[in-house]
């Protein structure tokens, strides 16, 4: 697989947006209750065609968001996941000239508790490709053990899409809170997911004085989603001016993958 390092400075494409498409995760931290700079916020979602949300509080933000980038994108939102005491909400924003449709599937239905957010599936079409987008936002709780809970029951996640939709394409993407490598995605990986970010060397979280975690990452099954270019990347806008970023743009980097969009 190939990385790719973006700069928020100077951005060069080498592709047209039609032919290869920018899929992205960002938690972001608050979105619609805390203070930010969405003039910044929107320069770092115009980088990408698609991106999965977590963390979002509202429509304010969202809809904050689309006005700063020109109403050039659009967005769908999940009904609220969490607590009684914490709610928030599964977002994809999207180009408007390059994907066709997005549309909600709906949050995963749980035999028990499983989770304390429960993921939600979009459809998502853009000229040759379907596939289904799921957002999480997995519980960071008192110890590890909640989180590698959480992470053996996303192959159930997946098998309930799958048969829900009779989609094979499905894309699993978000804050695990758990590095992918460790064991508790195991089950997942009996399904032929691949975690596409290295968690030894990408870093997603941010502390005061630099990169600390790996936490967030995209699971898709290389057999299925054909499209995958193998380029992939995190998008690292800090500029060393971590405080400053954590504070009105997120604790969270994105992570992105490539996908072919071109016709046969």
């Amino acid at each position: 697989m190939k990385k790719i390092i973006l700069s928020i400075i100077c951005f060069i494409s080498f592709f047209s947006y039609s032919e290869i498409i920018r899929v992205a995760s960002f938690n972001a931290l608050h979105l619609g209750t805390s203070k930010k700079d969405y003039k910044t916020m929107a320069r770092i979602i115009s980088k990408f065609d698609i991106i999965a949300l977590e963390e979002v509080m509202n429509k304010n933000g969202l809809d904050r968001l689309v006005s700063e980038l020109d109403n050039t994108y659009d967005y769908k939102i999940s009904s609220a996941v969490g607590s009684k005491k914490y709610k928030e909400y599964y977002a994809v924003m999207y180009k408007k000239n390059i994907v066709e449709k997005v549309s909600l599937i709906g949050k995963y239905r749980e035999k028990e508790n499983e989770f304390i957010r429960e993921p939600s599936a979009f459809y998502v079409k853009s000229n040759k490709l379907d596939f289904l987008l799921i957002p999480v936002h997995s519980i960071f709780g008192d110890n590890p053990k909640q989180r590698a809970k959480e992470a053996s029951k996303y192959v159930d996640v997946y098998k309930y899409f799958k048969e829900l939709t009779n989609q094979d394409d499905i894309i699993i993407l978000g804050d695990f809170n758990l590095p992918a490598t460790d064991k508790a995605f195991d089950n997942l990986k009996k399904e032929n997911f691949s975690n596409i970010l290295d968690p030894s060397v990408d870093k997603t979280t941010l502390s005061k004085k630099g990169l600390a975690s790996s936490y967030d990452n995209i699971f898709i099954n290389l057999n299925n989603t054909n499209a995958f270019t193998n380029r992939y990347g995190v998008y690292n806008f800090t500029k060393n001016n971590n405080e400053e970023i954590r504070k009105y743009i997120s604790d969270h980097l994105l992570v992105f993958i490539e996908m072919d969009n071109k016709e046969d």
